[in-house]
């Protein structure tokens, strides 16, 4: 039975009640303070948990005695978190009140007192009255009531009333260890799917995501149900968790547990994800500085993503020793004189391997690799690996027999998946130190949504998935590619160091050429082998800004791009890279319009290659090609030579030039059966079920036209990337938009789209651009806007460039300021590089280019919009 406090009493309703609670919150909020104190000058963080655990013991107390009658037949425990011992900031404090059924009705004004006094004193209390069979009935039906249950911390209870809570939720009565433990790895499995199966976030949950505190927690809970453990320290008695295992465990724990006290305090709530708004304030905070660049920030989430991959190691070990528990240890089934299977697993079969030898190491993973039905690594195997690899040299400290090993390896079957592997064991960062420095980097963007090793691992998997059956859906041309690769070994390792050198100061892709150089040279490859990795480690970036910011239907810019590349084995080379590397960025950056422009590049510079770089090709000859080959699909479609002829008559001859064959005949059949003059709206996906369109409108030149379409096009939901428009003939213009939606879920409607560009160009043209709230993400980005202004090659046109933070609406603002300006818009390319966008226009006052009093009025007008103050 519960007892009150000595010399406290009970007393019910009583009125200072709120007097009371107003004193015990300016307690808590002044203890609170001093922890936060005690925090910045560095205090343990375990030490810190258990003061406000024991602060708020002791408040909890105090409220029970002035609220419930000494002799009641009530109890009180801790459970959840708080029953842990654990209370951040601003964690919740979650109490159960034991209580037979009679009890409860009897006291129920008492317990209501109860918890809203603690409310009233600033402690948001989560609480559950239940009798024991309550308890029984409700642990039995979810898992996470159970949970909580067995973390429960008697506050006001007697040894009986401990005892009938633990029987309540004994394994004979509510989830025995072996349903316990296949929920709660599921759980797992579900939770860390929801973060992509990824600790590697820029914005990660320290608590629930995957390798953050839950599943140290997980590990805990487990531990109780399977092996009645109170702690994971007792598994070091019963040989389930090495003395090592357990520190290293510990130390992360403490890790994680103070970067999350320290969102609590920025945050100024519960908030467990780690966003930008508290990135920078955090990192300040744990460096002791007023104010964090993103360097520091950088450092702090290295320092994370660190101990989550730490944590999900051992996690991966744990759980297969519960389930040895659960199962059995299985029969040992021999593989060869090094290597078994035990129940699916692969364990090594001489107690003391690897005994320091790496080259032992690749054998084991050769074995793992030779055997797809092999369900992982065994824990007693994954154990000795881990602590043997601070005996493991680097390659560079290896010998000859070693390296060639290796090389073996990516030769190999599933190398990428063996890569993967090395990379979640630690291995790969022993055997190349410099990928062990970029583990965990992130940089402090919304461009590189991944950390460096995780982006280098995830261009590996987009380069395996080239060579699989059934080609994917992404890539439209790479399965093509992929079998004509002289030795696709040499892709893995270009993809392995092309952004090696990240966060060395200086060009990382001349650095990493460095590195990339030497390591193949040291693992015997030749000449011609590593200059090829050499080379494309150096240029990885060539074809993709090639592709997005110079004008590809310019036979210049292709000379010039074949010209640098200079043979169709490293086109083919470095067009794959370029794919997996762009994918492997960002989820969302990879669409049908980079997949179009990279193969249009690559297609461009083989027929340069193959007409021969020392023969240009002529415009004349150009135009010709693309005039038959547009002919002959128009044939497909009933239009005959002479109809075909009087179509490209009305269209303008640099749409020859630069247009692809496939587009023309497509704009071509649009004009069939309308006027010279009348207005032409068309939309296309570029590939089938693809998000990125090709808009398409002729009409009659006007002012403002320009921007009427960008604004419709940007009120209909989609982000115009590159645009182009071209004079026609009598005062006609060819504008051509490749466009995306800004919402992925959003299916455009093309025939809906048609026709509010129809209707938009029979009016006046007075479209106003939409107003948009900046989304959160971008606040704490700025890019500082530089706006640059040149001649165009004819002299006809302005070149103007500008470089800012992206926003919602930006483009159609900027059109807007053009159309004030009286500017008119022949070219533009968009390029949005996370919060950074690189749009490039050409630009005419008239017929002429811009003279420096247009440019001054036009930059003076653009930072006033980029800063918000849009004209309207």
């Amino acid at each position: 039975m519960a007892n009150a406090a000595p010399g406290e009493q009970a007393n019910g309703g009583a009125p200072d009640d709120a007097a009371w609670a107003a004193d015990a919150r300016a307690a808590l909020a002044e203890h609170d303070a001093e922890l936060a104190r005690r925090f910045d000058e560095g205090e343990e963080i375990d030490r810190l948990l258990a003061e406000r655990v024991n602060a708020v013991d002791g408040w909890v107390r105090q409220t029970w005695a002035r609220c419930i009658p000494a002799d009641a037949p009530l109890a009180l425990f801790a459970v959840g978190g708080y029953g842990r011992g654990e209370l951040f900031p601003h964690s919740d404090i979650d109490v159960l009140a034991l209580a037979e059924e009679g009890s409860q009705e009897r006291y129920a004004d008492a317990l209501a007192r109860l918890f809203a006094l603690l409310w009233d004193a600033g402690l948001p209390v989560g609480h559950a009255v239940r009798s024991a069979a309550e308890c029984t009935r409700a642990a039995a039906a979810d898992l996470t009531v159970q949970t909580s249950l067995q973390e429960a911390r008697p506050l006001l209870a007697n040894l009986a009333e401990v005892r009938t809570l633990n029987d309540a939720i004994s394994i004979e009565r509510s989830w025995p260890p072996d349903r316990y433990f296949a929920a709660k790895r599921q759980e797992q499995r579900d939770r860390h799917a929801r973060y992509g199966d990824t600790a590697d976030n820029l914005e990660p949950n320290l608590k629930d995501g995957p390798g953050g505190l839950r599943d140290v927690h997980t590990l805990r809970w487990m531990a109780r149900r399977v092996l009645d453990a109170y702690g994971l320290e007792q598994l070091i008695t019963l040989g389930l968790l090495g003395v090592d295992e357990y520190a290293t465990l510990e130390r992360e724990r403490r890790t994680l547990s103070r970067l999350r006290f320290g969102l609590h305090l920025v945050a100024g709530k519960a908030e467990e994800r780690l966003r930008f708004d508290h990135q920078k304030a955090l990192a300040a905070r744990l460096a002791h500085a007023d104010e964090a660049d993103n360097a520091m920030v950088e450092r702090m989430m290295q320092e994370f993503y660190r101990s989550a991959s730490v944590v999900l190691r051992i996690n991966d070990r744990l759980l297969q020793r519960f389930e040895e528990q659960i199962e059995g240890e299985g029969e040992l089934v021999p593989l060869d004189t090094d290597f078994a299977t035990r129940r699916g697993y692969l364990v090594a079969r001489d107690e003391v391997w690897p005994g320091g030898d790496i080259g032992r190491v690749f054998d084991l993973f050769a074995m793992w690799a030779e055997r797809p039905e092999i369900r992982g690594l065994h824990s007693q195997t994954a154990r000795a690996l881990a602590e043997s690899l601070h005996a493991l040299p680097s390659w560079r400290d290896a010998g000859a027999k070693l390296r060639t090993q290796f090389i073996a390896l990516l030769r190999g079957p599933t190398p990428v998946r063996t890569l993967e592997r090395m990379s979640r064991m630690g291995v790969l960062g022993v055997w190349i130190p410099e990928f062990a420095q970029v583990s965990g980097r992130m940089q402090f963007d919304l461009f590189h949504v991944f950390t460096v090793d995780q982006h280098t691992l995830a261009v590996l998997r987009n380069i395996a998935s080239f060579s699989m059956e059934a080609p994917d859906e992404r890539f439209s041309t790479a399965h093509e590619v992929w079998p004509q690769l002289r030795k696709p070994e040499l892709l893995l390792l270009a993809g392995l160091f092309h952004d090696i050198a990240k966060g060395r100061g200086g060009d990382h892709s001349e650095l990493g050429a460095v590195d990339a150089r030497e390591f193949c040279d040291g693992h015997g490859l030749g000449e011609a082998d590593s200059a090829l990795v050499e080379w494309l480690v150096r240029k990885h970036l060539l074809m993709s800004t090639t592709a997005q910011k110079l004008d590809i239907s310019d036979p210049g810019v292709i000379h010039r791009f074949a010209t640098e590349v200079a043979d169709r084995e490293r086109l083919d080379y470095l067009y794959l890279l370029t794919c997996a590397d762009i994918a492997g960025t960002s989820p969302k950056l990879w669409n049908a319009w980079k997949d179009r422009l990279l193969t249009d590049l690559r297609t461009a510079t083989r027929l340069a290659m193959r007409r021969g770089l020392e023969n240009p090709v002529a415009a004349v000859e150009r135009i010709a090609e693309t005039r038959d080959r547009a002919r002959g699909l128009l044939s497909a479609y009933g239009v005959g030579d002479d109809e075909a002829d009087a179509l490209f008559a009305r269209m303008p001859e640099p749409l020859f030039l630069r247009g692809r064959a496939d587009q023309i005949a497509w704009q071509a059949l649009g004009l069939r059966g309308t006027a010279p003059g009348d207005s032409v709206v068309r939309v296309r996906r570029l590939a089938a079920g693809a998000q990125a369109l090709e808009v398409f409108v002729h009409a009659r030149d006007r002012d403002g036209l320009f921007t009427a379409i960008a604004i419709t096009l940007d009120r209909s939901g989609l982000a115009i990337q590159q645009a182009r428009a071209i004079d026609g003939p009598g005062g006609t213009v060819f504008d051509v938009f490749q466009v995306l939606p800004t919402d992925p879920r959003h299916v455009p409607d093309l025939p809906a789209i048609e026709r509010k560009l129809l209707t938009v160009l029979a009016g006046s043209l007075d479209v106003r651009p939409a107003r948009r709230a900046q989304p959160r993400h971008l606040r704490h980005f700025r890019v500082v806007p530089q706006i640059a202004f040149s001649d165009s090659a004819d002299g006809r046109h302005t070149v103007f460039s500008l470089v800012c933070t992206d926003r919602p609406g930006l483009l159609a603002d900027v059109a807007h300021v053009m159309r004030l300006q009286g500017l008119r818009v022949h070219d533009a390319r968009v390029a949005t590089y996370g919060e950074r966008v690189e749009d490039v226009f050409r630009l005419a006052a008239g017929n002429h280019a811009l003279d420096a009093s247009r440019q001054d009025s036009l930059r003076d007008a653009l930072l006033a919009t980029i800063d918000g103050d849009a004209p309207r």
